[in-house]
């Protein structure tokens, strides 16, 4: 008899090379398992724009893979978010331990892809969060109406650089070669933008200043030549870094063959040193790493994977259980505009697993956005007799409104508050925020539990995000579970946009930032762990 967590194919990393294998696998009825740590879509969701993909004129990098993702479950395939622990590939079944339990598979598909590398300037790790940032779309924002300096000469610096201006007065791309590496067409939006200048055979030497940069020193590596940028009084700069990735391999030293720089090594099929384990995607050695070439690592593993999965089932006579697609209705906006009937149906469908329930207590002022809140956290709870809603009359003492609180079933706190709207990519993590308050909870490893509830004295957590990160809701999901299974640590999760006087208080320039009893700020995605 089928088992519950044995699948044909386990895929880890839910880019677009892990999204395509999937379509492909589950498509064809092989029961697919995505594991994906941070955010499915990998590095392409941060592209604001992607024109050179077939058959598509333009679309977003997240538009792009969300698609991908809904085409992964309209066949049936599954998903977990969790961190990899863990993998032995000796046997028919490989076995792949996570954060959230151990699954087996009779093929594995490594698509991990890779992280964004540090140039190693004097200054970078100090001012890491507080001025030097690597992420355009999370922390853009965080400089707008000021001066920016971005490190890097490929298709990221490029097109990033030119994203970059829309917030900064003046954005200047440091070459360390003669052009930029990328399509010329790419290059020639930089080039022809106004706000941007193109500075090539320069290195950054320094960042410094005090709390935020506030001087960049530069040198040029053909004549020697060193320039100083101070900025004006009061006034602070951002320095954006992209230089590249490194493959995430680290898991696999020792098990899979890699190379001196770290990435897979495979066969013109894609298949690794072991048998029935295959690598697709950025974390393979490859002359281009496009989204295009992505995909099409992802069918090309597929195939094989299916022809390997299929000789082992029918050798050994596995039992293993097939994907079933999912008939879905077409997404429609519900009368209210603010959810889709998708999205209405995935809520109602966490709600019923309710067993106690739950109180969103709002508390509000006057600015618009409070308004925001309660349209939106009235329209949830009426989709559950288990979620109901409350407006605070008294909010006199109460610091940083709005916000709506999670509270138990006897309006005692569940821990969690969240300052703004729970949109955007907050918004799964506030529903899993519910769920936990509501319900035994997700399911975590015991030795993990025993650590959390071993925390005896009182964690007031705060975190910062903005609703275009896509590293924020790994830590926010991830204190929230922690909350929840510990009344000793609360939480209060910020959407910076709306609170300024916070950002400049603890000069947060990166998202997402944490700050544990208002000690030292920690930037950075988080585990649970």
């Amino acid at each position: 008899m089928a088992q519950a967590n044995q699948y044909h194919v386990i895929v880890i990393g839910g880019g677009p090379a892990g999204l395509t294998a999937a379509i492909y696998l589950a498509r064809a009825r092989y029961s697919v398992l995505v594991i994906e740590k941070d955010n499915f879509g990998g590095q392409i969701t941060k592209t604001s724009q992607v024109v050179n993909y077939p058959g598509i004129v333009s679309i977003s990098g997240e538009e792009l893979t969300k698609n991908m993702e809904e085409q992964v479950k309209r066949f049936g395939g599954e998903f977990l978010f969790a961190e990899v622990k863990e993998v032995d590939f000796n046997g028919d079944l490989k076995t792949v331990k996570t954060s959230k339990g151990t699954f087996q598979a009779v093929g594995v598909l490594v698509a991990t892809g890779a992280h964004p590398r540090t140039v190693g300037f004097k200054g970078e790790d100090t001012f890491r969060g507080h001025g030097v940032a690597y992420c355009a779309t999370c922390d853009g924002e965080f400089f707008t109406g000021r001066e920016i300096f971005v490190v890097g000469g490929g298709f990221a610096a490029a097109e990033e650089g030119v994203f970059l201006t829309t917030y900064g007065t003046k954005v200047n791309i440091l070459i360390r070669d003669g052009d930029f590496t990328c399509s010329k067409s790419v290059a020639k939006l930089a080039y022809d933008n106004p706000k941007v200048q193109v500075i090539t055979h320069t290195e950054v030497v320094e960042v410094s200043g005090d709390g935020r940069i506030t001087k960049v020193i530069t040198k040029n590596n053909q004549t020697g030549e060193v320039i100083e940028y101070n900025a004006k009084p009061n006034d602070y700069f951002g320095v954006f870094v992209f230089a590249g990735y490194a493959p995430e391999t680290g898991l696999f030293k020792g098990i899979l063959d890699l190379d001196e720089r770290g990435y897979l090594e495979t066969n013109r099929n894609l298949e690794t040193n072991i048998p029935g384990v295959y690598g697709a995607g950025d974390v393979c050695i490859k002359p281009l790493r496009q989204v295009v070439t992505a995909t099409g690592d992802g069918a090309l593993a597929a195939t094989e994977l299916e022809k390997y999965v299929s000789g082992v089932v029918r050798e050994k006579n596995l039992d293993i259980k097939q994907a079933t697609a999912v008939v879905r209705e077409e997404k429609e906006e519900n009368e209210g505009g603010i959810f889709t009937s998708e999205i209405i149906s995935q809520l109602k469908g966490v709600f019923e697993k309710l067993t106690s329930k739950v109180v969103l207590k709002l508390a509000l002022d006057n600015r618009p956005v409070s308004s925001e809140l309660k349209q939106y956290i009235s329209t949830m709870a009426d989709l559950s007799d288990s979620v109901s809603y409350e407006v605070m009359d008294d909010v006199n003492g109460l610091e940083d409104l709005p916000f709506v609180e999670i509270a138990k079933e006897d309006g005692s706190s569940a821990g969690i508050r969240f300052h703004g709207v729970p949109g955007g990519h907050e918004f799964t993590s506030f529903v899993l925020g519910i769920y936990n308050a509501g319900s035994a909870g997700q399911g975590i490893d015991e030795v993990l539990r025993d650590k959390v509830l071993a925390i005896k004295d009182k964690k007031a957590v705060k975190v910062f995000v903005s609703l275009s990160c896509t590293m924020c809701p790994a830590v926010v999901s991830s204190l929230y579970r922690i909350v929840t299974l510990n009344n000793n640590i609360s939480v209060d999760v910020f959407d910076l946009n709306h609170y300024a006087d916070l950002r400049e208080k603890y000069e947060v320039m990166s998202v997402p930032a944490m700050i544990i009893n208002d000690g030292d700020i920690i930037f950075g995605k988080k585990s649970m762990e």
